[in-house]
């Protein structure tokens, strides 16, 4: 398999490849919104993928060719499944560089799985629905999945993890838009316990008609909650 990449961007000064490590959508959760499209691979134990040394190789390169200060590791899907991300990991890190990795969150409470995030210097969970039956609804995880579990997986892992931990938590209209919500949300936060916290909303084309809140109120919410 051959990863892919985004352009490189500055962040606070940093240069940042982000990279995908995953050859298609491999993932625990099959999402309403997902800009990726449906997971047909809802899977949450790892799978080995087609020999990977030349997209190693190449990752190498890229991070010396253009002096990358972090990599993020951003796939399509939960990267976690990649049995060899910690090769991934360890190639990165020897090279001096910081690994951020986004991870819906989920597995963040399996041994395995946190000693994988536990190399990282920056891990963002997520937080989408507040509700069980909304979770079941428009997130479609792998059945026996609950969100106290979720959130208990993450709320574990933080508590042993010595890096940096960020909250993504993205606004849905209709599910998590309103104060009540907001005050659901807020407790979560407090539960958690993150270093810090991304509000994003539904900026897909294609779900921002019905699942997208407008600016006016987007702004309120994340001023509340980036408060917290």
């Amino acid at each position: 398999m051959s990863f892919s990449y985004k352009e490189i961007y500055n962040e606070d000064g940093k240069k940042v490849l982000e990279v995908n490590i995953l050859p298609e959508k491999y993932c625990n959760f099959d999402c309403i919104f997902c800009p990726i499209g449906r997971s047909y691979n809802k899977v949450d134990i790892q799978r080995p993928f087609d020999e990977i040394d030349n997209s190693l190789k190449e990752l190498e390169n890229m991070i010396e060719n253009h002096k990358v200060e972090l990599v993020y590791i951003n796939s399509k899907g939960e990267a976690l499944i990649n049995s060899k991300i910690s090769t991934i990991i360890e190639l990165i890190k020897s090279k001096g560089v910081s690994v951020r990795l986004l991870s819906n969150g989920y597995l963040l409470g399996r041994d395995e799985y946190i000693q994988i995030a536990n190399k990282c210097d920056e891990v963002i969970g997520e937080i989408k629905a507040i509700k069980e039956e909304d979770f079941q609804k428009i997130q479609r995880p792998i059945e026996g999945y609950t969100l106290k579990e979720y959130i208990s997986n993450m709320t574990s892992f933080n508590k042993q993890y010595k890096g940096k931990f960020i909250l993504e938590v993205t606004i849905i209209k209709g599910y998590n838009d309103t104060e009540e919500s907001i005050d659901k949300i807020k407790s979560i936060i407090s539960e958690l316990s993150p270093d810090n916290i991304i509000v994003e909303r539904m900026n897909d084309e294609k779900f921002k008609k019905k699942l997208g809140i407008s600016d006016k109120r987007f702004k309120e919410i994340s001023k509340v909650l980036q408060n917290t």
